[in-house]
């Protein structure tokens, strides 16, 4: 995986899709997601507090529903530790979006370096602006027509 940036679709395996998740806070919304994940390599405290750093410059509502939460600096050492988690939230919730709306779903990025995290947030970005992908998020789909959509996605950038 060296000198290449991995796939939303493989972050997303490795990190994976929750539905339900609790709170009424964004503080909540990310212990939880965070305590959460089965991925090991990563002191979840110290993602946490990383995280909620992050929120506390500028939140990361990028409107129509959707956060995009993550680290200011990478928190891996080892590229094959990455993960994204997507998480659809029990009640949306404030979280400072410029367009108002409440956030709904929460898409976190851990990166192991400043490339592969930019890219990520590009690609994420890209697929949050897809009309296809976002009636996905907004109906809840099953977890593999989500994953299907973004490997399918993916593969027809190359």
């Amino acid at each position: 995986m060296e000198n290449q940036v991995p796939s939303f679709f493989s972050l997303l395996r490795r990190g994976d899709i929750y539905y339900h998740a609790p709170g009424s806070l964004p503080e909540d919304i990310l212990k939880w997601l965070i305590q959460t994940i089965p991925v090991a390599g990563i002191n979840k405290d110290a993602l946490l507090k990383a995280v909620l750093e992050r929120e506390d410059l500028m939140p990361t509502a990028m409107g129509n529903g959707i956060a995009l939460p993550h680290p200011r600096n990478p928190m891996l050492e080892l590229e094959e530790a990455q993960f994204a988690a997507l998480a659809f939230l029990e009640n949306g919730i404030d979280w400072g979006a410029l367009d108002g709306k409440a956030v709904d779903t929460v898409i976190l990025v851990v990166s192991a370096s400043a490339r592969i995290h930019l890219s990520m947030l590009q690609r994420i970005t890209f697929f949050c602006r897809d009309e296809g992908f976002c009636t996905l998020l907004r109906r809840r789909a099953p977890a593999e027509e989500i994953f299907g959509y973004i490997e399918q996605g993916e593969k027809s950038w190359k």
